[in-house]
């Protein structure tokens, strides 16, 4: 197939199948294996986009992830709309469709770019010092205006049909960049025979050897040696070779994320593919041979479509078969850029002229040049560009200033030298240093078990770069544990090289000038921008970032920070170190939310926990409500009951006959180990040395500053081992406080913790013939008072399961927790419940459990505390022990503002009409009369009716609350203000002698 730039026997694909397209609903043809980018220049297209802030006219700048331009919305259907997708990675299939973004009406006439003419208003921090006056104009003009106006591309606005995969996976030895360095460093680890995963970003591997056309290696091209080594790679059982990968994140303890795009590049993708898979690798090694960027020339109007990098017009044309144009110019300040222009003159291609600002440059590049008679202007400066929708002409002069030409051409291409790609070195906390010989930013202090090879090291030549990474590879997959290789390394006969190039701005847009000379292309970001932000003050290069927004956003600095960072040093008459470097964050190129989110959307956004017991509340007639992750039965409702008459029949049953609840969600740790006794000290406020095995103790655990973390009945199970109970929401947190000081403040101690939560299913029978329900089901356990009191554990058998019973209660009444295998549960549920029916037991649910543990004044961490609550707050100093030296909070706890008067207490509150039951959260003052807004003293944290009391009761956090008993407050409502009488905390059985029976 021929098009107006496709060269007849050029690039990789030319017998490959067409691949018909549409950019902005104009149809045009290209071939299998093109990205739109090669496919759009194949058909003479350059105009690609329009620019954030100045809607000017952009063109495809790079042919890779760099690319800062041509963002496009790539459209299956309507639902399958995928806004700033990088033209230069999209592959291309047949029927994609296409669109250009930010740009109204059409793509080559823009009304949006009436903000060129007007660009002194929009200079660099110019939304730092508008849109202040008149202040009522902010919320009704200017920022819905901005809003309209901010970001890339539209958001689409229908459910996302595809799906997502994700995979987890481990290695010895991780490859990230499958060029010739990657290979290598893959090749060498492989053939030890440890786990190796090489990935790479591109459909196929080979790096800067799709365009080198110099390079051999082993007797072949590199591009073929290159795809050899891949099909060596793929034939190994102990390698995993994933191309269309992206490393997007570099995270702690060598744990990287990667996307793979599955199915972007098919024309009609199976429904059994995912669109992307995510994969999570955890590495005993990472291999970083992320490769160089090529950086531009900074110089008037350098933005114009038709100017591109060197590298990717030889990509166009080497691998893609594409020339950008018929009438090339080349600028540079490197010698790679030489090797585009003899590509190009060997392709039947016009070089118009390389203009070098070098002063008489050498080398073999340059002698070639010379020889295939190409005109070479050094010295010199490309001052201006004509053009507008695309480039035409390129006007020189001296360095140093005098006469100007001008050329025409019809496509410009830059090279101001390369940039080590260290953004994964960085994101693993890697610090770099600066090399002042080369001028670039060189991994330098290694934070985490990696290595870097190649050009992101640094490393010029091909030849040095395998040969770094072979031996690095090598290195990498002994330290991981595999034998020795006899292979020999590949061996590099010919290759390129390139000499430093420069920094900054270019002649003709240094300081002084007033001209459009583009540092970042994708946030319009100039070199007098940069210096204006010095003018401003900006000393450091993160504020100069933050100040003229270079480096933000997806581009994250691939192109532009190195020329931003020169100039600002320049400007500030600094090395460049001094002024510093921007932070590479992830991810390295944008992410799917759809690979992020994976399955979890719809029913699967956030998993859905049962206990064992959920079949049967259901067919039992329970109504649900979400605890956090969890579905717990709420109320057991009869015929004809609602809410409140079934809760109040609970609560009744319970406390005159039994009733039987699922406790299975509370937190379940187990702490063992012969220092068990002197953590359970050190992360508890309560003393644990002298509990006895088979005994019980409330535990109160505190954060560092003193305030109540979490709560719950610890038993001793033996000497060095405790089953600790947590709250339902708190079993992570406290296992995570709980590891992380025995790792990082007491990692001494021989203790070890297990979270046993899901182990053990719990039945709670609560109620005076509690003890006669679960008697004829146990075996091996004393259950009487005297063998038996109330807080204590013992191990045994129930209807022939083992046991861990516990004999506590949370309503007030004789209760026991049944803990059996989670497997059992059901079954030892029903055996309980069959039990029960013969003493008229109830099932009950979470409502009535927190109005009888109301009724009794018992907390729940969360509710009637809010994390500024100690323990005197709510009044239980009783489980703080007195003797203790110290423990996590003790310090927190005494801080004066902790312990000084005034403080709001958990008190109990009884309203003046016994009919009236509070709302939770309701505040509370001490006259209703005072003017508004009132002064707040305390807030309602409980309220429930109770029939067992026969009124209304509520737990409230007030200011000097236990001063203020007998007093009356008030609560004020919409419609009416409460009268409220401050009580104790407990309302029922205050003596507390229902605990046995």
């Amino acid at each position: 197939m021929a098009a107006s730039y496709r060269i007849s026997g050029a690039g990789r694909f030319s017998h490959a199948k067409v691949a018909k397209f549409s950019f902005d609903g104009k149809r045009y043809a290209g071939i299998e294996g093109d990205t739109l980018a090669s496919a759009l220049l194949a058909n003479g297209v350059h105009l690609a986009g329009r620019s954030f802030k100045y809607h000017r006219p952009r063109g495809i700048l790079s042919a890779g992830a760099e690319e800062p331009n041509a963002l496009v919305e790539i459209r299956r259907d309507a639902a399958r709309r995928t806004p700033n997708v990088r033209a230069t990675v999209q592959e291309l299939y047949d029927g994609l469709e296409a669109s250009s973004q930010n740009r109204w009406p059409s793509l080559s006439f823009d009304v949006g770019a009436v903000n060129d003419a007007f660009s002194p208003l929009f200079s660099a921090g110019f939304y730092y010092k508008t849109f202040m006056w008149p202040k009522t104009a902010w919320k009704s003009l200017y920022e819905p205006k901005i809003r309209a106006a901010a970001g890339l591309g539209v958001a689409p606005d229908q459910p996302d049909p595809d799906h997502y995969a994700a995979r987890f996976a481990h290695c010895e030895v991780l490859v990230l960049g499958g060029g010739a360095a990657g290979l290598a460093a893959a090749l060498a680890a492989a053939e030890t025979g440890v786990r190796v995963i090489v990935v790479d970003e591109q459909a196929d591997f080979g790096g800067a050897l799709r365009f080198e056309a110099g390079a051999r290696i082993d007797g072949q091209d590199g591009w073929t040696w290159a795809q050899g080594v891949v099909a060596r790679l793929k034939a190994m059982d102990n390698v995993r070779v994933l191309n269309r990968t992206t490393a997007f994140g570099y995270y702690a303890q060598n744990f990287i994320g990667l996307v793979e795009r599955v199915s972007d590049h098919l024309a009609a993708p199976g429904r059994d593919l995912p669109r992307e898979r995510l994969w999570q690798i955890r590495a005993k090694k990472v291999v970083l041979a992320t490769g160089a960027i090529e950086r531009h020339m900074v110089f008037a109007d350098n933005d114009r479509p038709g100017i591109m990098l060197a590298s990717a017009a030889r990509t166009y044309l080497n691998h893609y078969g594409v020339a950008v144009g018929r009438n090339v110019g080349i600028y540079t300040a490197n010698d790679s850029a030489y090797a585009a222009a003899l590509d190009l003159k060997k392709a039947g291609v016009n070089v118009a002229a390389i203009v070098d600002l070098r002063d008489n440059p050498s080398g073999e590049l340059v002698d070639q040049a010379r020889a295939a008679n190409i005109e070479i202007h050094d010295g010199r400066a490309v001052v201006r560009v004509g053009g507008k929708l695309r480039v035409n002409s390129m006007t020189v002069q001296k360095r140093t200033g005098g006469g100007e030409r001008t050329l025409p051409i019809d496509a410009l291409l830059m090279s101001a030298g390369w940039t080590p790609s260290v953004h994964l070195f960085s994101q693993s906390r890697g610090k770099v240093a600066f090399n002042d010989e080369v001028k670039r930013f060189l991994p330098g202090t290694y934070a985490q078990d990696c290595v870097s090879v190649g050009a992101c090291n640094g490393t010029d030549g091909l030849a040095a770069s395998v040969d770094e990474a072979y031996a690095a590879g090598a290195k990498a997959a002994k330290e991981a544990g595999g034998k020795a290789a006899k292979s020999a390394k590949p061996k590099v006969e010919a290759s390129e090289g390139w000499s430093r190039g420069m920094l900054g701005a270019a002649p003709g847009a240094g300081p002084g000038t007033t001209v459009k000379a583009f540092v970042d292309f994708q946030n319009d970001v100039t070199a007098k921008d940069i210096r204006q932000a010095v003018h401003e003050g900006m000393r450091s290069i993160e504020h100069v970032k933050r100040f003229t927004t270079n480096g933000m956003a997806t581009d994250q600095g691939k192109t532009s920070n190195m020329h931003g960072l020169a100039i600002a040093a320049e400007e500030l008459g600094k090395p460049i170190p001094q002024v510093g470097l921007t932070t590479f964050r992830a991810p390295y190129t944008p992410v799917t939310f759809g690979s992020i989110a994976n399955h979890a959307r719809g029913a699967l956004f956030d998993p859905t926990r049962r206990t064992t017991t959920h079949g049967w509340a259901e067919k039992n007639g329970a109504v649900f409500e979400d605890v956090g992750q969890w579905k717990r039965a709420w109320y057991f409702p009869k015929a004809d009951e609602d809410m409140h008459a079934a809760v109040n029949r609970e609560c009744v049953t319970v406390r005159k006959t039994a009733g039987l609840f699922d406790a299975s969600t509370l937190g379940k740790i187990e702490v063992v180990g012969p220092d068990a006794a002197t953590f359970m000290e050190l992360m508890y406020t309560n003393p644990w040395q002298k509990l006895a095995p088979g005994r019980c103790r409330y535990g109160l655990m505190l954060r560092e500053d003193g305030f109540i973390y979490d709560d719950g009945v610890v038993g001793r199970l033996a000497e060095d081992r405790f089953h600790v109970t947590t709250t339902t929401g708190g079993a992570a947190r406290v296992m995570n406080q709980m590891e992380d000081y025995l790792q990082t403040e007491f990692p001494q101690l021989k203790v070890w913790l297990t979270s046993i939560s899901e182990q053990w299913a719990v039945v709670a029978v609560q109620g005076p013939n509690s003890r006669k329900i679960i008697e004829p089901l146990v075996e091996g356990i004393d259950l009487s008072d005297e063998a038996f009191p109330h807080m204590s554990v013992r191990e045994g058998k129930i209807c022939g399961v083992p046991t861990r019973l516990f004999r506590m209660s949370f309503s007030g009444e004789r209760g026991f927790e049944v803990n059996v295998p989670a497997d059992y549960g059901e079954a030892v549920w029903e055996a309980l419940w069959a039990e029960g029916q013969k003493h008229g037991a109830c099932a009950y649910g979470t409502e009535t459990m927190h109005v009888l543990r109301a009724e009794k004044g018992y907390i729940i961490v969360g509710q009637d505390t809010d994390g500024t609550v100690t323990v005197n707050d709510a009044g239980i100093d009783w489980a703080v022990g007195k003797k203790k030296a110290d423990f996590v909070g003790m310090r927190g706890m005494m801080r004066p503002d902790l312990v000084a008067p005034g403080r709001k207490q958990l008190v109990g509150l009884k309203t003046k009409d016994p009919n009236v039951v509070l709302e939770e959260g309701a505040q509370i003052v001490a006259d209703p009369n005072q003017p508004i807004p009132m002064k707040m003293i305390g807030h309602v944290t409980s309220s429930y009716w109770s029939e067992n009391c026969g009124r209304s009761i509520a737990l409230a956090l007030v200011a000097g609350g236990r001063e203020k008993m007998g007093q009356t407050l008030y609560v004020p409502m919409p419609d009416r203000v409460i009268e409220v009488e401050v009580s104790g905390a407990v309302f029922f059985d205050e003596k507390g002698e229902r605990l046995n029976g």
